[in-house]
């Protein structure tokens, strides 16, 4: 259960992630985590960057305060909505961590090169992938200190 602190916003998160059962088990996770959290979803990289926007559906969401971001996407993939976020000057504090099946040595190198923050490999195993969420949450929910708005 994720612990409500009067007066304390919670941490806005953007996931961006096209399985919509991986999207499903991530939200579960950070659902059911310690901190107080609210997940955005959307399918696809156009949309990532519409809410960041706050453009259609999307107008007046709040600026997420870290993005979960997966790269194997159609149309625009993870690279190209991490390059979009990462040359924007208000977006590129936004903490950005890649979500993916890819453990391509190339995809990595790419991944850290556009300065992505963390680099994930989704396990395959869903109790596995359960737990790389909740470490994920551990560690940028509870132990990072994450930008201002």
């Amino acid at each position: 259960m994720s612990m409500m602190i009067p007066g304390i916003r919670p941490i806005e998160i953007l996931l961006v992630e096209d399985s919509p059962e991986d999207a499903e088990v991530t939200m579960k996770v950070m659902r059911d985590g310690r901190i107080r959290n609210r997940v955005h979803w959307v399918e696809e990289g156009e949309s990532a960057i519409a809410f960041l926007r706050q453009q259609g559906e999307h107008a007046g969401v709040p600026r997420p305060d870290l993005i979960l971001l997966d790269l194997n996407m159609p149309r625009m993939n993870g690279h190209e909505v991490l390059a979009v976020i990462k040359q924007h000057a208000e977006w590129r504090r936004i903490p950005v961590v890649i979500m993916t099946s890819s453990d391509k040595d190339k995809d990595i190198l790419l991944a850290y090169d556009q300065h992505a923050n963390c680099y994930v490999t989704k396990p395959m195993d869903a109790e596995k992938f359960m737990e790389a969420v909740r470490s994920i949450e551990d560690f940028w929910l509870s132990i990072v200190r994450l930008p201002a708005a």
